[in-house]
């Protein structure tokens, strides 16, 4: 094996060694990436303030808006009650039996996501009544992190056409695409993961009912929800849910932004990362107005729980402080790609992955590449944005060369990028199971089911593709 791959492989090896021991992405990401350069013979300044920085600027520019107003939306949607209105009314309306236990967590947290709130909100908002579902009912609470996760980890984050999260966002600045590509591949992905996921939770419940396991002797984070507590009512909840859909859909279907609208900042002397083209930058446009409409509906409706102004600084502060993580962490994990992918070594790892040549089109290639580097960083919108900032102008190409449009690209690269990314490393399972008081022992097996899933789904949507042409 070349020197220079082993160099990228011992600095991979590294990141996922210390992201898994707790350190920061933030921190290991850097210090990994120019080991790596400094090892193949690059200087170690220039490799930081140049390579490393500059990749993970450019990301900033370019999402953090989208993770700043997403924050925001979640925070709010959570501290006036409206999240919990809705998944207190689903989880308790649809009944005990195990399959409908199962069903009614599933939709509350598919709601809350498709609707923009975020994951780590939607984790805090639907646990408390998954738990007391479980509790009174005796189920084991073991199965709640995989059912959340099955809500909100999987088709409503990259799958279902116009989802407002990051991992269907991502793509549109490299393809040109808008949320809503290939949404026929989208859904037949969506009712592959949920029809899957939801058979198989159902019968590890029942298994584990038969097989006399209660509820557990837990003390960590148990459920303080009160069902007699007022909250607003579930139907004006979902008012700002339904903004952020249906402001985005109109103003990505009906809304032509004119061509020439970057020009004047084009010609600007000193400013720098002005977008090639508007293409590139109208879907982040859309939904930026979207969530500020569902902010200010959110606010309208919940405005009963913000008794001060001193409450309503609170809840914008702490939501804009909060995405600052969630930014810094996916930019320096593209900061870190960016690095390798100047790295001699780096020539014979692209030659690999971009000659899979499997289905005679680049998607293979792209969903490999994506899922693995999802699997590696722990994070699907981390992974996905180095693959594709390394490779996507080589997967255009070849899209281009054979008739293949942009669209399935896209949608390909924002599922795979939720495959593999649920690693016991991944933020999102670290949080999930920390916020139902469980360890990876007790839960994390029936996560990696859903996680092996979410790959398969992929890899199901690329044949029926190559087959019917359907996407």
């Amino acid at each position: 094996m070349d020197f220079g791959v082993i160099i990228i492989i011992l600095s991979l090896v590294g990141l996922i060694a210390f992201a898994y021991r707790g350190f920061s992405v933030i921190m290991m990401a850097p210090i990994m990436a120019l080991l790596a350069a400094t090892l193949s013979g690059f200087h170690i300044m220039p490799s930081y303030t140049e390579l490393f920085m500059g990749k993970a600027v450019t990301y900033i520019k370019s999402f953090f808006p989208i993770f700043m107003l997403g924050a925001i939306f979640g925070k709010v949607m959570e501290d006036t009650g409206l999240a919990r209105s809705i998944a207190r009314a689903i989880i308790t309306g649809l009944g005990k039996e195990p399959h409908k236990a199962v069903l009614s967590i599933v939709i509350a947290a598919s709601v809350l996501t498709y609707g923009g709130v975020s994951l780590f909100v939607v984790v805090f908002a639907v646990y408390p009544f998954a738990a007391a579902l479980f509790k009174e009912a005796d189920y084991p609470k073991r199965l709640v992190p995989a059912i959340i996760a099955l809500g909100a980890f999987t088709a409503t984050m990259d799958c279902l056409p116009g989802t407002p999260q990051i991992q269907n966002i991502i793509p549109t600045a490299y393809f040109g695409t808008n949320l809503y590509a290939a949404p026929l591949a989208g859904l037949i992905g969506a009712a592959i993961i949920y029809v899957g996921g939801g058979f198989y939770l159902t019968h590890c419940l029942k298994a584990a009912i038969a097989n006399g396991e209660g509820y557990g002797n837990h003390t960590l984070n148990e459920p303080e929800d009160k069902p007699g507590a007022q909250l607003v009512s579930w139907q004006l909840a979902c008012i700002p849910l339904l903004a952020v859909l249906v402001v985005n859909f109109a103003i990505t279907e009906l809304v032509v932004w004119q061509p020439t609208l970057l020009e004047p900042f084009q010609q600007m002397k000193g400013v720098p990362l002005v977008a090639a083209q508007v293409k590139n930058v109208a879907s982040i446009w859309s939904l930026i107005i979207a969530l500020v409409v569902g902010i200010f509906m959110a606010l309208i409706i919940g405005r009963g729980e913000i008794k001060s102004v001193n409450t309503l600084t609170k809840i914008l502060n702490a939501g804009a402080i909060g995405s600052l993580l969630a930014i810094m962490n996916t930019a320096s994990e593209v900061g870190y790609g960016n690095v390798i992918a100047q790295l001699p070594g780096f020539q014979h790892v692209a030659h690999a992955l971009i000659n899979i040549h499997i289905g005679g089109t680049p998607l293979v290639s792209e969903a490999i590449s994506v899922t693995a580097l999802a699997g590696i960083t722990g994070s699907a919108s981390g992974g996905m944005a180095i693959a594709l900032e390394l490779m996507s102008k080589d997967w255009v190409t070849w899209a281009a060369s054979i008739g293949m449009g942009p669209e399935i690209l896209h949608r390909v690269a924002s599922m795979a990028s939720g495959g593999l990314d649920t690693l016991p490393h991944n933020g999102a399972v670290i949080t999930l199971l920390a916020v139902c008081g469980l360890t990876h022992r007790n839960s994390y097996k029936n996560i990696f089911v859903i996680t092996l899933l979410k790959t398969f789904a992929v890899f199901v949507i690329i044949l029926i593709y190559s087959l019917t042409g359907l996407h």
